[in-house]
């Protein structure tokens, strides 16, 4: 699952959801992505460790998140989050 901290006032976090809202596309059945609204939900960025937003991160059962910060392209999250091994196989991989 992928798990974008965000909130009302954060300027890049409302210039990375149409990036966010590709890799949910690209990679729908295989990663959820859900947001969280760091303002409404302050204990649990708190658990997480948020201290700058946007943070975007891909949670792996057994594993640690692993995030990123900042505004990103979809393909640069798709690269700092790792989500190219989870990619479906195209038609033209291989």
């Amino acid at each position: 699952m992928i798990v974008d901290f965000w909130a009302a006032w954060c300027v890049d976090c409302h210039r990375v959801a149409p990036e966010l809202e590709r890799l949910a596309d690209k990679y729908a059945g295989v990663v959820d992505v859900a947001k969280l609204d760091v303002d409404a939900n302050p204990a649990l960025a708190a658990a997480f460790g948020i201290m700058r937003l946007p943070t975007i991160a891909l949670f792996r059962p057994g594993q640690g998140p692993v995030g990123v910060t900042g505004f990103r392209r979809a393909e640069q999250l798709e690269q700092g989050l790792g989500l190219v091994a989870l990619a479906p196989m195209s038609a033209g991989a291989g």
